[in-house]
């Protein structure tokens, strides 16, 4: 054998248990990677049981008269879904119209309490959350359509609660449908909650990227600030799509997205819908489809081009808006203004210091005591004072 085979063959075996040991690595890799896999997929089973909990006193018992339920019913065509909850059945009937995505499953890391008021309607909306359906045709999800499915679901439970009218809640892109709603049929509404309410939304997302702007110059963060100044917000210009891709990720951060303590949105949604048990694990993934086809609202294009505060003015029933202080989504600035420029029987701006987003979850007791004092009561006397300071802060933002 010639000196050069020999050198062949030593290598050989010189790298065999190289390899093996490769390999093993490889295996336990592999291993690890599928034990992780199949803890998580068995986790989420765990937490998609679908079922909403009901509501039980100390004695482990139901509580009598109580309501926690999901329910599915036909509306205008569709099939649509969503969530009963009370303490008691008999308490004022509340529906709520979420924003761009369904956010009852936030519920679980923050408790409203509203259910201790009313019996509260968390209705998931056409092409959205439980209500979603890929044969929903993209054509029907239109302002039109979304007005007259909250008139539908406003009718469906006045007659099973045998009301005559109900509170209307709107929350961030739900006050944008909510508001409309009212404004055209107030003979079905004790009152309307607005919170986070839209007015100019295009305006409100200038405003949003000059603060952040400003606010990661302040930083020092350049990167960000480069990513912002290639992306500006203008009347003319739109939303470029480079910064509706970049808007959460710049918001949150700050403090002035969903919640105040949330700065990676993506943990905070994302984990959430994924933990939350009254979901099924196909209702969950539906969620998320939903949201990747609608993007930040499928009516996106309709509010940049309202101006609710010229559009929107005159009301036959009282008109609440709550705000969170911190709130970059849906400007508190213009809300502010909107209010103080409609006409209402009964109106009444609440500020929420410690809120961006999400009132209703940050400061969830400040909510209530609103609610039980003034809108149950049909009066404003926790409201803001007469809006003297809106010329002010319009100096300050415009």
């Amino acid at each position: 054998m010639s000196p050069k085979n020999r050198s062949s063959q030593g290598t050989t075996r010189e790298r065999a248990p190289i390899m093996a040991r490769a390999g093993r690595g490889m295996l336990v890799i592999s291993a690890i990677v599928f034990t992780a896999v199949l803890a998580l997929f068995v986790a989420l089973l765990v937490n998609s049981h679908g079922t909403p909990e009901p509501f039980v006193g100390e004695d482990g018992q139901i509580l009598p008269g109580s309501l926690s339920e999901k329910t599915f019913i036909e509306v205008n065509g569709t099939r649509q879904g969503m969530f009963i909850k009370s303490l008691n059945a008999k308490n004022p009937v509340l529906l709520y119209l979420h924003g761009g995505m369904p956010d009852y499953f936030l519920t679980s890391r923050y408790p409203t309490g509203l259910e201790e008021l009313f019996t509260v309607v968390w209705w998931e909306q056409r092409g959205s959350g439980i209500s979603f359906s890929p044969n929903i045709p993209r054509e029907t999800l239109t302002l039109r359509h979304m007005i007259a499915d909250a008139l539908a679901v406003t009718d469906y439970l006045r007659r099973r609660f045998a009301v005559e009218k109900i509170y209307l809640m709107g929350h961030s892109g739900g006050t944008f449908i909510g508001i409309q709603a009212v404004a055209t049929h107030p003979e079905r509404y004790h009152a309307y909650i607005g919170i986070s309410q839209m007015t100019d939304q295009l305006e409100s997302e200038r405003l949003a990227w000059r603060y952040m702007r400003d606010e990661y110059r302040r930083l020092g963060d350049r990167a960000m600030v480069a990513r912002l100044e290639a992306a500006p917000v203008s009347e003319s210009g739109g939303l470029p799509p480079a910064y509706l891709a970049l808007r959460d990720d710049a918001m949150h951060p700050l403090g002035v997205g969903t919640t105040r303590d949330m700065r990676w949105y993506k943990s905070g949604l994302l984990l959430r819908s994924l933990l939350f048990r009254e979901y099924t694990l196909g209702e969950k993934l539906n969620l998320w489809r939903a949201k990747a086809s609608s993007g930040v609202s499928a009516l996106l294009a309709d509010m940049l081009a309202t101006d609710l505060a010229k559009t929107t003015l005159d009301f036959s029933l009282p008109i609440y808006f709550v705000h969170g202080k911190h709130d970059m989504t849906c400007s508190y600035v213009l809300a502010k203004a909107y209010l103080g420029k409609l006409q209402a029987p009964l109106k009444g701006f609440y500020t929420f210091a410690e809120s961006a987003h999400s009132p209703l979850f940050e400061e969830p007791a400040k909510l209530r005591r609103i609610l039980a004092e003034d809108v149950l009561q049909r009066r404003s006397g926790q409201a803001d004072s007469e809006c003297a300071e809106v010329c002010n802060l319009l100096a300050e933002e415009c």
